[in-house]
């Protein structure tokens, strides 16, 4: 009873019920609504003689029902202020679901004697995992339907699927409160039965042994979430075998199996080291040993193929370059370079086959998809023509096979899963994305831009908008970005997207520094004592749509999220006047305060990212970019920051203070909008038609700031 009455009166205090005055709101002529007090309880945070006072700092607890009321009452909020664009949400969320063919099949990919494929059945959320014996006109058989887990759950994600080499045994991981806390079961494939084995605080991927009875996967850290233990499982015993142990809390661990199927591969990794360990999967009993040693700065990933190991690593090569091993010596110092590095090319990844070698690499910003023969030592590019595209390997499980399946897409190419065939050269689509409701590419225009950085870099920008577009200053515009880990962000093809080009928005990706889109340089330029470049770069793009007359500073809009979403703090700080709104989707805004608890998820392994506060000169740099710590008096853009209460990679709490200091801070009367999933964490909603109900929100903003 003193709980609600507790959340009730909290709610009545920051709301005050919602109560209205007979002041108009400027932009919308609706009544000015007030918006959720926080209260504020000092927090000292001293280190390195320095003291932050922290005033939200007390919002750091998911149970508490003060906190609990706190986000419902921003929800209330939100829903408020929106009401009006109500009718407009549940337009967009009918016109995005529309697009989608509900009754839809992946292309079956071939492995050890089946082919495997995805579908969805119509009016439901979740994939239905099948597959067919031998040929794609034998009996279908289901081998898991997610919609029959999800019932009775407002979240529910399955990932990790494995098939033993016998194909008898599935093994799946499933969380259901999106924590990425997955539970691994096991079902039997001839029978249907859900074996009884449960493997709990799990990352959900798991690596079967070629005995079929035995599985390898990787256990979580109960409070920090690191995975940082490989465990061993026999089928039908209760107490699992540790058998390995990752001791350095800025390594992850995961475990693996080469494509040839003949090594279990332990991977040990941290943001800038690797290690490998190998074990026969023939012998899941024995000991794994080291492949090559950790050394600082040096990362590695190992394959097999017939007589020798194949390493794909930046050891003395920043671009990476693809080495090969004997089996029996496998040190640095017994590589051989099969692909040199390279100034100009990045080698991102390595597909093997009997006879040829597949290289993903990446130049110039774009994706190149290589093939090598192998016997006859020559070579060729796959041709691509778009502007801006991304190309990539897709799922080629059988080594001895001449067909490559890769991927393609842009921002008017819906995806696309092409068979090349390495001998003949010829290329064949095997399926396109349908996009329902009349789209026509050719009714849309794709271009690749390069904005000028403040140091005189270059940076790539992608965009797309329809052919009815005008570029008079005058147009709305929304830039994306994100310049994080060294994950690029490509051009790539949304159906959701459509809402807004065909209400007159252009769409721009910047691809600014952080990423690794013009090589490894480009990630090494915008992470730890460089991490403002990522900040500057992206206002550079701004700026440079603006000077070309794609928009203007009334109708320019920035989203990005995770750490794109520290982007659009940092932004909204440096240069709050360039844009008329921000959408910061689940942001990483308290810098500071998260990297100085080690307690959190993801902390220690980032420590070569953003460096460790800890450490003064890290304190100071992280201190001056820092998006909390850095709110002041002054006019903010209009904002919607959107979070999960079970966000295990950015903690609700992060945007929950975030807002309540601006609330506390800003000067302006333009729109602060917090809203937090309470059944969901980092990725959003699981279900492919809830999902959008989010995109939908977002959009709804957007438009309701360009009062369409």
């Amino acid at each position: 009873m003193f709980k609600n009455f507790q959340g009730n009166c909290w709610l009545l205090l920051g709301t005050v019920l919602l109560s209205c005055n007979e002041k108009k709101n400027t932009m919308n002529d609706q009544v000015d609504i007030k918006p959720p007090v926080a209260e504020k309880i000092a927090k000292e945070l001293s280190i390195h003689g320095d003291t932050r006072i922290d005033n939200y700092y007390w919002m750091n607890n998911r149970e508490d029902p003060k906190v609990l009321s706190w986000l419902n009452a921003e929800n209330a909020y939100l829903d408020t202020i929106l009401s009006p664009e109500k009718k407009l949400r549940e337009k967009l969320f009918d016109e995005m679901k529309s697009r989608i063919k509900e009754t839809d099949m992946s292309v079956p990919y071939l492995k050890n004697g089946y082919y495997y494929y995805t579908r969805f059945e119509e009016g439901k959320e979740y994939p239905v995992y099948c597959r067919r014996k031998g040929s794609l006109e034998a009996t279908e058989q289901v081998i898991l339907n997610v919609n029959e887990l999800a019932a009775g759950h407002a979240y529910c994600q399955v990932a990790g699927l494995s098939v033993s080499p016998d194909a008898k045994l599935l093994a799946f991981g499933i969380d259901t409160v999106s924590r990425r806390r997955y539970v691994i079961r096991i079902k039997n494939l001839e029978t249907n039965e859900l074996l009884s084995d449960e493997i709990h605080e799990t990352t959900a991927g798991s690596t079967w042994a070629n005995d079929n009875k035995t599985l390898f996967y990787s256990r979580k850290d109960t409070v920090t979430l690191r995975a940082d233990r490989i465990m061993r499982h026999s089928l039908g015993v209760t107490a699992d075998k540790e058998v390995y142990h990752e001791a350095d809390e800025t390594f992850d661990v995961d475990v693996s199996k080469t494509k040839s199927g003949k090594y279990i591969v332990i991977n040990s990794e941290s943001t800038l080291s690797s290690e490998s360990r190998i074990l026969d999967a023939d012998k899941p009993n024995e000991a794994f040993r080291v492949f090559q040693p950790r050394e600082k700065d040096m990362l590695y990933s190992v394959d097999h193929r017939e007589d020798k190991f194949y390493i794909t690593t930046n050891w003395d090569a920043l671009n990476f370059r693809l080495m090969e091993s004997a089996l029996d010596k496998t040190s640095r110092q017994n590589w051989k370079e099969l692909i040199p590095n390279r100034p100009e090319v990045l080698l991102e990844g390595v597909e093997l086959f009997k006879d040829f070698t597949v290289l993903e690499e990446r130049k110039g910003g774009l994706t190149q998809i290589r093939i090598i023969n192998d016997k006859t030592h020559t070579e060729k590019y796959l041709p691509f023509s778009e502007a801006a595209y991304t190309a990539s390997v897709g799922s080629n499980p059988e080594m001895d096979s001449k067909e490559l399946r890769y991927n393609y897409t842009s921002m008017i190419t819906p995806n696309s899963v092409y068979d090349y065939n390495m001998e003949t050269g010829v290329s064949e689509l095997k399926r396109q994305q349908e996009v329902l409701g009349g789209f026509d590419p050719k009714d849309y225009t794709t271009e690749r831009l390069f904005a000028t950085a403040t140091d005189g870099t270059k940076i790539p920008v992608s965009i797309v908008y329809k052919k009815t577009f005008e570029k008079n200053g005058k147009a709305p515009l929304l830039l994306y970005g994100y310049g994080s880990y060294g994950n690029s962000m490509d051009a790539t093809f949304s159906s959701a997207r459509i809402s807004l080009l065909d209400r007159g928005f252009a769409f721009a990706i910047a691809h600014i520094r952080g990423g690794q889109e013009m090589g490894r340089q480009w990630y090494e330029d915008g992470k730890m004592f460089k991490k403002k470049n990522t900040f500057t770069d992206f206002i550079a793009c701004a700026n440079f749509l603006i000077q070309q007359h794609y928009t203007d500073t009334a109708h320019l809009y920035a989203m990005g999220g995770s750490a794109g979403g520290l982007l659009m703090g940092a932004v909204a700080n440096m240069a709050p006047d360039l844009f008329n709104g921000i959408v910061a989707q689940v942001p990483f805004v308290d810098v500071v305060t998260t990297m100085l608890d080690e307690s959190i998820p993801l902390t220690t392994g980032e420590f070569d990212e953003w460096g460790n506060p800890k450490n003064k000169d890290s304190y100071d740099y992280m201190k001056s970019y820092s998006p909390y710590d850095n709110v002041t008096a002054k006019a903010y853009p209009n904002m919607l920051v959107t979070t999960g209460l079970h966000d295990s990679q950015v903690q609700y709490w992060e945007p929950a203070k975030w807002v309540a200091k601006l609330r506390e801070l800003k000067t302006d009367h333009h729109l602060l909008l917090l809203h937090t999933d309470m059944e969901t964490g980092h990725g959003g909603a699981s279900g492919r038609f809830s999902a959008l109900k989010e995109i939908a929100l977002e959009y709804a903003f957007l438009l309701k700031l360009e009062g369409k």
